[in-house]
């Protein structure tokens, strides 16, 4: 999303506001499509599934001031951003407000989408431009971060905070998700050495390509077999107790696989929507998965579109 800034004051010099406003959002991922790691010894990398939510940033600039507020004040990482970015472009101080509809501690990049949306607020109100590059050069520095500083699928070296590859869009589907419960912390998740055999590493990297030409193509099924496959590979390294029951379902009601966040505690299945009947399979998928854990737990998911261009959401859901 493009940054707002909102209020602007003249500055006191040439350089930047003395007050200035800016709201700056960045959108979520559910799970990932793929993740694993490159053969001979390559790095460690994840194929994003953007969904339509989104983490706010909200920043008032004051150049008078020496410190940055955040609220709430557990979101340290983010006043750190924000504090990155003041001391290279313009010095001063201000206030930082975040929120959104991402749950944290769940595999949807909440964390991720924080530091990425506000990197862009506090950017935006002291004017300057700063593309996913600079974001990534910001991010490095504080933790393993997922590629959502890029619009649409995009394969990223989340270890290294560095893009690998850009995939394209995906076609319009709807998630219908489930919480195992509890939370996973990522950056300890990542200090877990994974142990990828030889074949492993080869396996997911003939998963990268097929993900990348189906991604490209616009198959769906393709997708989910891709999706689908890393959900069980995942499973010695962030085992999740639904996953036989989501992969048959899915398979009963016509979707196109699952797909999991490989270090947090939600699983979904994938329905396409140009697929047959798509509401009432939808509805059933609802309910059917309300029996695998309490009802309250089941949510559901857009993937989020783009323009094929890449220059921002496209309204492709119904």
């Amino acid at each position: 999303m493009t940054s707002r800034q909102l209020v602007q004051q003249p500055a006191r010099d040439h350089g930047s506001p003395a007050r200035a406003v800016a709201v700056s959002s960045a959108f979520g991922t559910f799970g990932e499509l793929l993740q694993g790691a490159l053969p001979d010894d390559g790095p460690d990398f994840l194929v994003t599934l953007p969904i339509a939510r989104w983490a706010t940033a909200t920043f008032e600039y004051e150049s008078a001031h020496d410190r940055v507020e955040v609220f709430p004040a557990t979101k340290t990482k983010a006043r750190r951003v924000a504090e990155a970015v003041l001391a290279r472009h313009s010095g001063g101080g201000g206030s930082l407000r975040l929120s959104g509809s991402l749950p944290e501690g769940k595999g949807l990049a909440s964390s991720s989408a924080d530091l990425v949306a506000t990197a862009r607020a506090v950017a935006s109100a002291v004017g300057v431009d700063l593309p996913p590059q600079g974001i990534e050069n910001l991010l490095r520095r504080i933790e393993p971060t997922d590629g959502v500083m890029y619009p649409g699928v995009v394969a990223f070296e989340h270890r290294n905070v560095a893009l690998l590859a850009r995939c394209g869009v995906l076609p319009p589907m709807t998630i219908v998700g489930i919480d195992e419960g509890g939370t996973v912390d990522t950056v300890a998740f990542n200090r877990i050495p994974k142990n990828f055999t030889a074949a492993e590493r080869e396996e997911y990297a003939r998963l990268l390509d097929e993900v990348q030409t189906a991604v490209r193509a616009g198959d769906a099924a393709a997708i989910g077999r891709v999706a689908t496959r890393s959900a069980h590979l995942n499973q010695r390294l962030c085992r999740k107790r639904t996953l036989n029951a989501m992969t048959a379902l899915s398979a009963e009601i016509g979707g196109v696989g699952v797909v999991t966040a490989h270090s947090g505690s939600t699983i979904g299945l994938m329905l396409p929507h140009d697929v047959p009947g798509f509401r009432s399979r939808l509805a059933e998928a609802i309910n059917r998965c309300g029996q695998l854990v309490h009802r309250e737990r089941v949510l559901c998911y857009q993937t989020l579109g783009f323009e094929r261009t890449g220059s921002g959401p496209s309204n492709d859901l119904q």
